[in-house]
């Protein structure tokens, strides 16, 4: 069971990894799901992740405070309105739009309303 958590930890990092440079792949959501899956199967992996200089302080921020930076949030925005712009681009059917709306407003009042770092 281990191997299998190392995997779907490493598997989350790589993601996280590519979330660093294409904007909209969540970067955050991947490093936690990372950590989760390290503090399950290998120490030595879930302490280098916590304390690695570029992927630890928003794990960190996230377990310690719950917050979520303002770089981060304004991301999240962009991400989520681009994507509801190529819906609307694409011709997607009315009732899908009126559901991602829906779904995607309940989204950023989360992150929204998450402290900031």
């Amino acid at each position: 069971m281990r191997v299998l958590w190392v995997l779907c930890g490493i598997v989350s990092l790589a993601l996280g990894a590519l979330g660093v440079v294409l904007p909209l792949v969540p970067t955050v959501p991947f490093l936690l799901l990372a950590a989760f899956c390290f503090a399950r199967s290998s120490p030595r992996l879930h302490v280098w992740l916590i304390e690695h200089p570029v992927f630890g302080p928003p794990i960190r921020n996230w377990q310690e405070r719950g917050a979520i930076s303002g770089r981060a949030k304004r991301m999240a925005t962009l991400s989520v309105a681009a994507v509801f712009l190529l819906s609307l681009l694409f011709g997607v059917r009315s009732q899908i739009l009126a559901l991602q709306a829906i779904i995607l407003t309940g989204v950023l009042v989360f992150i929204w309303s998450r402290p900031e770092d």
